[in-house]
């Protein structure tokens, strides 16, 4: 559901007590996390219970599993997630009572008010480079907060309320809430078209990352990757603009640049040059827990922001060296019988490129089985062909039906779509029409030394604990 977003958004201790609908979400849970820290009365609602929200009871919120007109009673602001349909009782409640209703953009922004803020935005990147910053700056002991789309296992948390200057924010694109948000720097992973659904063509997309840079606050900077063509032109307008500009990347041009770049199962190693004191200087090497060149430009563009706030490249590498990886990006989810599985958040060909780069190291001389939901029928309308292309890079796949989300089937628009671009013998590609197919289609066709790799944004996250208890000989194989 869109929510207007007002002219003036009050500071999160103005806002009374909070009440949120679809507090169970990466989203909206960290903004009522840090609330609570805060000490605001928060309270919300999800329509199934969570670890996320049994967490959020034990930091002192109220949590609802159901949707229920009752749950906003008390309530002086509701923040609704954009997953919310109009429908919903609360909603029409808190409208019908007059109620301050916001989106979550306003709402993170209410929280963000009294720091300087590092908002991380990019199509591909930003749960990955937020949270390794977070960390980052942990080592330097820069006591930041964070609001990060995902769970990362070694910050214990998706947010905290810090007492330092900076706030670290990651900054979605996909509704155009990274265009509420005022910011010191800007750090912008890259610029490759997505969420067409809600921009429509890919020149509003590219608009909206130029409108982005008018939220940078005079004396600010934006943090570009110089690899991608979409950022490098963003980076080339800030300039043009007159906003101060560092450039990260392996293209020779880059600012902090990463070099003699080594991905193997372990992890991976760089060496990182920077321009930024006026010399070509070598400031150190970088050994991350988690390989693949992504997630190294990924933590390259985290550094070149904490060197920009003024930290030392040593605390700040010191604090990367945990990292691990965040909730549904690369997830170890178990083994079995030398059968490894891991799961993914990827859903748009570039991020399925790389991530299945990062699988194929991991993999060794093993083969490499993917299961891949399509998430949303308008962006499979537009990259399914794409999706199937990048496929190809398995060594046997399932693809299940489109993971429909918001938005309602079309009949012209299937899975098929991608199954007939993936350019491997058709004895190895599956359709899977739900995921109960998947799971068994999986372990009918694993063998040892396999890693099982399974992509998307929707449901499919379900699969792989559901095929290692097949596999460890349970009864229970449907997710």
């Amino acid at each position: 559901m869109r929510i207007d977003v007002p002219d003036d958004i009050p500071p999160a201790e103005d806002l009374g007590h909070v009440h949120f609908v679809g507090i169970g979400g990466a989203g909206l849970s960290a903004i009522a996390r840090i609330m609570v820290e805060r000490g605001i009365s928060v309270s919300g609602s999800d329509a199934n219970d969570s670890s996320l929200l049994q967490s959020l009871r034990e930091a002192g919120a109220t949590c609802h599993v159901g949707h229920d007109a009752a749950h906003v009673d008390g309530a002086d602001t509701v923040i609704v997630s954009t997953a919310v349909r109009g429908s919903n009782p609360e909603v029409r409640a808190a409208l019908d009572r007059s109620l301050r209703v916001l989106p979550r953009s306003a709402g993170l922004e209410s929280v963000m008010r009294s720091r300087d803020v590092i908002a991380i935005a990019g199509t591909h990147g930003k749960t990955t480079t937020t949270s390794m910053l977070a960390m980052a700056l942990d080592g330097c002991d820069a006591d930041a907060s964070y609001a990060i789309g995902a769970q990362v296992d070694a910050l214990g948390s998706n947010a905290r309320d810090g007492k330092g200057r900076y706030f670290v924010a990651e900054a979605d694109e996909s509704d155009g809430a990274f265009l509420v948000y005022s910011s010191l720097v800007a750090v912008v992973t890259n610029v490759d078209a997505d969420h067409l659904d809600n921009y429509g063509t890919e020149d509003a997309y590219h608009a909206a990352f130029r409108r982005f840079l008018g939220r940078i606050r005079e004396g600010g900077t934006l943090i570009a990757c110089a690899d991608d063509a979409g950022s490098s032109a963003l980076a080339d307008e800030a300039e043009r603009r007159g906003i101060e500009t560092i450039r990260f990347g392996d293209d020779p041009a880059a600012d902090v640049r990463i070099r003699d770049l080594v991905v193997e199962s372990g992890g991976s190693t760089f060496s990182v040059w920077s321009r930024l004191s006026g010399s070509d200087e070598l400031l150190g090497t970088v050994r991350l827990k988690v390989p693949g060149r992504h997630y190294a430009v990924d933590a390259l563009g985290a550094i070149a922001a904490g060197l920009r706030c003024g930290y030392e490249f040593d605390c700040l590498v010191e604090g990367l060296t945990s990292y691990v990886g965040a909730r549904r990006r690369m997830e170890p989810v178990g083994s079995v019988r030398n059968i490894r599985l891991y799961d993914s958040y990827a859903h748009h060909p570039v991020e399925i490129a790389g991530d299945l780069e990062a699988a194929r190291a991991l993999a060794g001389t093993g083969r490499l089985v993917v299961c891949y939901q399509p998430h949303l029928v308008s962006r499979t309308r537009v990259f399914g062909a794409a999706m199937g292309e990048e496929l190809g890079a398995a060594d046997e796949v399932v693809v299940t039906d489109i993971y429909l989300a918001r938005e309602d089937p079309d009949p012209e628009v299937s899975s098929e779509l991608v199954v007939r671009n993936i350019g491997l013998p058709p004895e190895t590609v599956h359709r899977a029409h739900d995921l109960v197919a998947a799971v068994k289609t999986l372990v009918a066709i694993v063998r040892p030394g396999d890693l099982v790799l399974t992509l998307g944004a929707g449901d499919v996250t379900t699969v792989g604990p559901a095929v290692l208890a097949a596999l460890h000989g349970r009864s229970e194989v449907a997710p």
